[in-house]
């Protein structure tokens, strides 16, 4: 029997056309023996614009949904994770070459790590890229780790969320994305390293798109008194799971 790593995806109207070079990066992927992939997009929305740029490929799955923003669209997304692992990609987004190997690896390999993420460079219009100051060391990140660093600079994790990849059980545990309009999915990071330690890979495993459309690029995304609101529900989440002492792997009685 094969295993499975879902691909969970949320998208709109404006970054379908972004899919087929998804569709693409997840076909370059090499799996171990046994192992595949299955894609679950999930529409936003319930429009005409998405489905004509949906790949005609078996391992794809598409839904759509009543409209709540991409947290809520991979949550509902869950209901067709038929596997063992989650790994997310955004419509707009590409994975490098040997990422799901090398993320199935660093999880198959510990069962005392929860999620792992990789290094990720901002791919522009241009076709230019560039990456990130801070990046942690390749191997395992301790818990709480992501949560001191993201408030002693500036409400931003030395992790990039857009590359989370996570043990299905404790995504479900954690109630999937943040019900926020934006940062659920650095929410979901921090509760998950607040119960889990993690790992990163130093090696590139994601090129994240920037362009005019992205939900970050617009002004709501950056409104102050919201942005302070959202920081704050984001840090009183992951403080509470930590005065909980509850920890993943569930250590037996």
């Amino acid at each position: 029997m094969r295993r499975r790593i879902i691909i969970v995806t949320a998208v709109h109207g404006p970054s379908a056309p972004f899919l087929a070079e998804a569709h693409a990066s997840l076909r370059a992927q090499e799996l171990p023996d046994g192992w595949d992939w299955h894609w679950v997009i999930q529409e936003d929305g319930k429009g005409c614009d998405v489905a004509p740029h949906v790949p005609a490929d078996e391992r794809v799955t598409f839904r759509q949904g009543r409209a709540g923003g991409p947290g809520v669209a991979r949550t509902m997304a869950l209901a067709h994770a038929d596997g063992e692992y989650v790994k997310v990609l955004d419509a707009d987004d590409q994975l490098t070459p040997g990422v799901l190997a090398r993320d199935l690896a660093a999880l198959e390999g510990n069962p005392g790590i929860g999620w792992a993420t990789s290094r990720v460079l901002d791919l522009l219009p241009d076709g230019s890229t560039v990456g990130f100051e801070g990046d942690p060391d390749d191997g395992p990140i301790e818990r709480g780790a992501v949560l001191e660093y993201w408030k002693a600079n500036g409400y931003r994790a030395q992790v990039h969320p857009a590359s989370l990849f996570v043990r299905r059980d404790l995504l479900l545990a954690l109630g999937g994305w943040m019900a926020l309009p934006a940062s659920e999915d650095t929410g979901l990071l921090l509760a998950m390293n607040a119960v889990s330690r993690g790992w990163f890979s130093s090696d590139v495993g994601l090129r994240y798109r920037k362009w005019p459309g992205q939900a970050t690029g617009q002004a709501a995304h950056t409104d102050a008194a919201e942005h302070a609101t959202r920081m704050s529900v984001v840090e009183a989440r992951s403080r509470a799971l930590e005065s909980f002492q509850w920890g993943h792997p569930v250590s037996p009685c």
